[in-house]
């Protein structure tokens, strides 16, 4: 099975990667729009910038994937509320294009969105819950899965919450890595104690899009961690982990932190169906915590 990943060099990018080359039956097309930040031992490497129709069309008529897994997308939510036109091209525009070439060559589309398509008045949420988006990233994703749901191609939309990982090459900081670092260097950091999350591990986001990919998975399925928690809980769990001052952390309310754009107070995930259906498999987030730790060569002592 050829299996193409679109941005290929970002953290779940990276993560299916390294996964999908240890799968034998597995043939990688990774792309991104600049070098490989990974070897590719196993499988092809191509620069793709997603946005480009007749780019993409060209690649697929080339390569011909069974199965495409979309991961690139403009991530950064105040980012996206100031540069509208921008958050659109890259969620919207380029999910359109990756249908039409999907559409021609046949390929089954596995898309990655997001918690940030429902309004936080509730959850954890399961997959019928309609969505309600409070800021204009969320808006994309949502105009996003739309695509998708309407196209007449085969799709699974894998929606997921608040990543966390680590690569060789993090272009990108996340709560855990924050929080560590923060509390290393004897800084007192604030954390919102009203939000509350099921946090994902990359590593759990890549096995859930594996497994999508490899039973061409119809539908849409929730992907993220079983841990329900606020970024404060999160915070004090990262500090215990490592054995950092918990007395650093300030809990706040969400009104404490001025941001373009809105976030959702409630989300979190229920992935029964996915466990159920993929055979989907994630860590708890303390186990979560120990996968990073590894990855980073921390010393507990």
């Amino acid at each position: 099975m050829k299996i193409l990943v679109t941005g290929a060099n970002g953290l779940l990018g990276q993560k299916l990667t390294e996964r999908l080359q240890n799968d034998p039956s597995v043939h990688l097309i990774a792309t991104a729009r600049g070098k490989s930040v990974l070897p590719i031992e196993r499988g092809d490497y191509h620069t793709l910038d997603v946005t480009d129709g007749a780019a993409v069309a060209d690649l697929f008529a080339r390569v011909k994937p069974d199965v495409v897994i979309h991961t690139a997308a403009m991530t950064q939510v105040d980012q996206c509320e100031s540069e509208r036109e921008a958050c659109w091209t890259a969620n919207v525009t380029a999910v359109e294009n990756l249908i039409t070439s999907c559409t021609t060559v046949g390929a089954h589309l596995v898309h990655v969105s997001t918690d940030f398509i429902f309004d936080g008045s509730r959850g954890p949420l399961d997959e019928t819950e309609k969505p309600n988006p409070v800021n204009y990233y969320g808006e994309s994703k949502l105009a996003a899965e739309e695509r998708v749901i309407n196209s007449t191609i085969g799709w699974s939309i894998l929606r997921t919450v608040l990543v966390y990982g680590i690569t060789r090459d993090m272009s990108r900081s996340n709560i855990v890595l924050w929080v560590k670092n923060s509390l290393e260097q004897g800084k007192t950091i604030q954390v919102v104690n009203d939000q509350w999350r099921t946090p994902t591990l990359a590593e759990d986001l890549a096995q859930g899009c594996h497994l999508a990919a490899t039973k061409k998975a119809t539908g849409i399925y929730n992907i993220s961690g079983k841990d329900f928690l606020s970024p404060y809980d999160i915070a004090h769990k990262t500090a215990d982990f490592f054995k950092l001052d918990k007395s650093l952390i300030k809990a706040a309310d969400s009104s404490t932190f001025k941001q373009p754009a809105r976030r959702p107070l409630t989300t979190g995930f229920i992935i029964t169906k996915a466990e159920r259906d993929l055979g989907y498999k994630p860590h708890s987030f303390e186990e979560g915590i120990a996968v990073l730790a590894e990855q980073i060569g921390a010393t507990i002592q």
